[in-house]
């Protein structure tokens, strides 16, 4: 199914998008991967969502991504003999492992691990940082906090440390579970929550064992720290701006937003940007005119997918929010000053003869009357590459692997078309020119790009590029000779 937009878009699904004809309404609306939250929904309810979006995928004949997400390790105070209590400002407030139910001095924080990480001064934060706590003292069983922010703090309320990195296993028995379960279903990609360190990463790969695709969430600040390192042990990045704003200054989210896409892109992986882009549509037919500027911004900045949370899971108006980004995408990437802001940060750096093949192919189809690069691609890594070089013309991903063209429904530009493996790189462009004329990509007075790896079926050994005319001529004289 052929978009006129390159960034992709990534829809969660939920109680407001469960059906058949809800799942495939989204996708024709612009959806190109769907989010599967592990946090909700059983493991029955996740291989219905999944079976009916392989349905949809066939009767259209369209490549979908599907993105398991982690629920990761969830830090919550217990609970409180009114419920909740209110808490005020100045106040002394202890946590501790005590379980017994909370009242307005104290409640149970059952997570030894964080009592074992407090340093004086640490900040504790509550209910997605409405509720601040400074911890005075501590031991390895409890904390003493003055209340910095006050407010009413309720049952099984989520708590954020921010100052410290914990010693927390990245995998919780549940995230072992849904992984293998997620796996076992065959999920495109799998996501990894409050990644902290980069030795998180090798850790579910590990458990993967290459039967998907993993991306690091970067939510807090360790992971902000260490990045380059997380990235490097990464196939994909998502930039969760809800939790990265509660452990840092909200206005430090931005910046962090920019530099994290242009090292993503820098590196030819994937990064979604996600997070409240559109979170009045959950309720409103009609987005505000920030949040239109937020999508567009992400757009604007290079980020390979926008994603939709609670507003196509949950909300009134899934394909209309759908609808809307697909909107702000096409008419961002028509806009001349969107070309500038690409071209000016695209990476100079060349290091194989693969970056060297992907940035000659770039640059022939922006001088010439190119209409599309081919690029055939066992593993994806060509087509990354070629991602990265964000060209003017469509980038046509071919290859024989359904799994890699599932896989690259999340990457910038690419067109994924399934073809045959190929043992001669002249019926490759035969395959590449009837490919562009069956999508509408060109007609027969066009010509393309055509990139490939000799010998053939061997990932990581792109080394060829061809010019080629899409005629009826060359496809037979070339299928003929």
């Amino acid at each position: 199914m052929r978009r006129l937009r390159n960034v992709k878009i990534v829809a969660t699904l939920g109680p407001a998008s469960e059906t058949y004809d809800m799942i495939r309404a989204l996708h024709e609306a612009g959806a190109d991967v769907f989010r599967l939250n592990m946090s909700h929904g059983t493991h029955d309810e996740i291989r219905e969502k999944h079976r009916i979006i392989r349905q949809v995928e066939k009767d259209l004949e369209s490549p979908i991504a599907i993105l398991a997400d982690l629920q990761g390790p969830k830090l919550r105070v217990g609970t409180f003999a009114k419920g909740e209590e209110e808490l005020i400002e100045g106040a002394a407030f202890r946590l501790d492992l005590d379980p017994a139910e909370g009242d307005e001095t104290r409640v149970c924080l059952p997570h030894p691990e964080i009592f074992a990480a407090l340093e004086d001064g640490t900040h504790l934060l509550v209910n997605d940082g409405k509720i601040r706590l400074k911890v005075t003292t501590f031991g390895k069983d409890f904390a003493d906090c003055e209340v910095i922010t006050g407010g009413t703090i309720s049952n099984r309320k989520g708590v954020n440390v921010p100052d410290v990195v914990l010693p927390l296993a990245a995998l919780s028995e549940k995230d072992r579970d849904d992984l293998e379960f997620a796996c076992g279903l065959g999920v495109d990609w799998i996501a990894l929550s409050f990644v902290q360190r980069a030795e998180d990463v090798v850790e579910a790969r590990t458990l993967v064992q290459g039967r998907a695709a993993i991306l690091s969430k970067i939510e807090k600040p360790a992971a902000v720290k260490g990045f380059d390192e997380i990235l490097a042990a990464s196939d994909g990045i998502m930039v969760a701006r809800g939790d990265l704003g509660v452990e840092l200054p909200v206005q430090n989210v931005p910046p962090i937003q920019k530099r994290l896409v242009r090292r993503c892109r820098r590196a030819a992986k994937p990064v979604i940007v996600a997070t409240q882009m559109l979170e009045s549509m959950i309720e409103s037919p009609m987005p505000t005119r920030a949040e239109v500027s937020d999508v567009a911004t992400a757009i604007y900045e290079g980020a390979d997918a926008v994603m939709l949370s609670a507003e196509s899971a949950a909300g009134a108006y899934p394909v209309e929010a759908v609808t809307t980004m697909n909107n702000v995408a096409e008419e961002v990437e028509t806009d001349a000053t969107y070309r500038e802001i690409i071209e000016s940060s695209r990476s100079a750096e060349r290091a194989t003869v693969a970056d060297a093949i992907v940035a000659a192919a770039r640059e022939i189809a922006e001088t010439t009357e190119i209409k599309a690069i081919c690029c055939f691609t066992e593993s994806g890594t060509t087509a990354l590459l070629t991602a990265r070089e964000r060209p003017r013309v469509p980038i046509i991903a071919m290859t024989s692997r359904r799994g890699t063209a599932r896989r690259l429904a999340l990457s910038w530009g690419t067109n994924c078309v399934m073809t045959d493996e190929m043992s001669r790189f002249k019926m490759a462009v035969v395959s590449a020119a009837r490919a562009v004329r069956a999508n509408g990509f060109g007609g027969p007075e066009d010509q393309i790009v055509v990139t490939a790896g000799l010998p053939f079926n061997v990932p990581g050994t792109t080394n060829i590029l061809r010019v080629a005319p899409c005629d009826e001529r060359l496809i037979y004289n070339m299928e003929t000779e």
